[in-house]
């Protein structure tokens, strides 16, 4: 099983995007090394689909945080030290040291670099080496999940060649011949322990910057639960990208699997529902999520509808790339797959009695996939009414408080079905009444 997701949600979510102010990989991406920002792209565009590996996951991101570490390693070292395993060497020893100095005789003659880099390659894998040994002999086991990694990194850096090595005096001149056996030894019979330890350094770049975050914005982890067990449950769940976004409870299962939303428009219904999927798909990483606590049955996949555009390529109307996209979740979900799927303000691209029978009709279908969950949003809220009958639909609405002739919203979700109607009032309040029926003849004409 993999996590499934498609570009249109990704970018209704605005979960993607290294330069993307806003989305919710700029959040987290402090990373310091180019590697740890390749292991923090490659967590965004894999989310895991099991809930042990969620879980060992986030309890790592957990015990980063409670012992507030600093990243321990110098980032241009470790970038050299990238650049002198890349490099590359003979596997026949007499042909590397004959490689070495024939390096050390142009730098020589030529002022050739090659030599250069080649022993400033070494000193840092030397440096970088050493501290981190210091980091992982100071790594306590109890209580750590991640010390069965660190104990396997310190088993490396145990080994004598890598004892010796780290104990050379990188001040010193390097002879040429300890120089061609590091060469042969590094790039050779250790090149994938070494890869190892890089790997390592990059996880430990990633689970630092990201439990920052965490304890920065006060985030928690979610738990993961079998899919089977069909639950989403979330309090203070907020947006992660909004300061002082209004955080809310939000209680899914089997029984219960239908999120029926109403509320005004600009009472928070979208940004409800991005918070929701946005939880979800960090909670899938084992990341940590804008919520006071949270637990969810692991999902084979994540589908949204909310801000469906034309398509003028395709010859799509609005209306018609709703349908389309409508289409599209109706067939995963009948696919048999455990997915989370949510719709906000489904068929506003056509007219209103259309956009109520549409909206009823697909909402009853859905509502008999319940080993899924959706969430369905609507302004239109005699569709609520139609489907009390539905003991699996529960309904929750975004309010909207009056402030004498101006409207004011809470962005804290309650129970029921909404009763507000300020679409006029809006139109009043901003004049357009006045600017339409009292406009003066231009007399220049």
């Amino acid at each position: 099983m993999s996590f499934g997701i498609d570009k249109q949600t990704l970018d209704e979510l605005n979960l993607l995007g290294k330069y993307r102010q806003g989305s919710v990989y700029h959040l987290f991406n402090r990373v310091k090394t180019r590697g740890g920002e390749q292991l923090l792209d490659n967590m965004f565009r894999f989310p895991l689909d099991n809930e042990a590996t969620i879980n060992e996951r986030s309890s790592i991101f957990q015990y980063f945080q409670q012992a507030k570490l600093s990243f321990p390693f110098d980032v241009q070292q470790v970038s050299l030290m990238r650049e002198y395993l890349d490099m590359g060497a003979n596997k026949n020893a007499a042909l590397v040291l004959a490689g070495t100095l024939i390096k050390k005789w142009l730098s020589t003659l030529t002022r050739d670099e090659q030599y250069k880099k080649n022993v400033q390659g070494l000193q840092a894998t030397i440096i970088t080496l050493n501290k981190c040994y210091a980091f992982v002999t100071a790594m306590p086991a109890e209580g750590n999940p991640y010390y069965p990694r660190i104990q396997a990194i310190k088993n490396i850096l145990s080994d004598k060649r890598i004892a010796l090595l780290r104990n050379i005096d990188i001040y010193q001149a390097l002879p040429i011949k300890t120089l061609a056996s590091y060469d042969h030894l590094l790039k050779g019979r250790l090149y994938r322990q070494m890869e190892d330890i890089l790997q390592f350094i990059y996880e430990t770049d990633v689970y630092i910057s990201v439990s920052a975050v965490a304890a920065e914005k006060s985030f928690s982890y979610a738990r993961a639960l079998p899919p089977e067990t069909n639950v989403l449950s979330a309090s203070g769940l907020a947006h992660p990208c909004i300061d002082g976004a209004v955080g809310n409870r939000i209680f899914m299962h089997a029984d219960s699997n239908v999120l029926f939303l109403t509320g005004a428009n600009m009472a928070g219904k979208s940004t409800l529902m991005k918070s929701v999927g946005i939880g979800c798909y960090l909670a899938h990483m084992g990341f940590p999520v804008a919520a006071a606590k949270m637990e969810f049955s692991v999902r084979e996949g994540l589908y949204t509808s909310i801000n469906v555009a034309d398509n003028i390529g395709l010859g799509y109307s609005h209306f018609y790339a709703e349908v389309v996209r409508v289409k599209q979740a109706a067939e995963a979900a009948a696919s048999g797959k455990r997915l989370l799927l949510m719709f906000d303000e489904l068929f506003k691209g056509t007219n209103v009695k259309d956009a109520y029978d549409g909206t009823l009709a697909v909402t009853e279908g859905f509502s008999d996939y319940q080993e899924c969950l959706f969430i369905v949003s609507t302004h239109i809220i005699e569709v609520g009414e139609a489907l009390k009958s539905r003991h699996n639909v529960h309904f929750v609405y975004m309010p909207t408080v009056m402030d004498g002739a101006y409207p004011r919203y809470t962005y804290q979700l309650q129970e029921g079905i909404t009763e507000d109607r300020q679409g006029m009032m809006i139109i009043r309040n901003e004049g357009i009444l006045e600017l339409l029926y009292n406009k003066t003849p231009d007399k220049s004409s």
